[in-house]
């Protein structure tokens, strides 16, 4: 079981924790547009997915913007997620103020089955933990980085190098 604190205080996880080698649960979050986006929309694409309690925090946004400007040099066979409970308008609003092109932001606030499915919705705040998960082609977890306290970076340079190992 994971061991998440926010602002240095324990948090309750909901769902299950995912690991190295599970196969990726399905879930279904909301495009900028309301549109349903799952695990299937980026079937054959290793995903690198970028969990955030809120772009509209200092953290979460350089975190969005850090990769970002890597999605660029992943190559078309990697799809960058960002997962936040935000909604959909603000996180349009969002990447066009920090022109963030090259990331997907979708929103898990209506049901939270991205959040139960990867074991990172916080109970007490309905915000996801900040986390890092690389799925492979085949829907199988390569990476996971659950960060043990909600307001610190996760390791960039982990998550990256995990990405570029299933693309070599």
């Amino acid at each position: 079981m994971v061991s998440v604190t926010f602002k240095q205080n324990p948090v309750t996880l909901l769902g299950k924790e995912v690991t190295v080698g599970d196969k990726a649960p399905d879930f279904t979050v909301l495009s900028n547009g309301l549109k349903p986006v799952t695990l299937d929309d980026s079937k054959g694409k290793v995903r690198l997915i970028s969990v955030v309690p809120s772009l509209d925090t200092g953290v979460c946004s350089l975190q969005t913007k850090k990769f970002n400007e890597e999605a660029s040099s992943l190559g078309d066979d990697v799809e960058v997620l960002t997962i936040s409970v935000d909604l959909p308008f603000a996180q349009a609003r969002w990447v066009k103020a920090e022109d963030a092109n090259n990331v997907k932001t979708l929103s898990d606030h209506r049901d939270l089955s991205f959040g139960e499915a990867f074991g990172v919705a916080i109970n007490e705040l309905r915000l996801l933990a900040r986390s890092i998960f690389v799925v492979d082609k085949d829907d199988n977890i390569a990476y996971v980085e659950y960060v043990k306290e909600v307001t610190d970076h996760p390791d960039y340079d982990k998550a990256i190098e995990a990405v570029k190992k299933l693309t070599e």
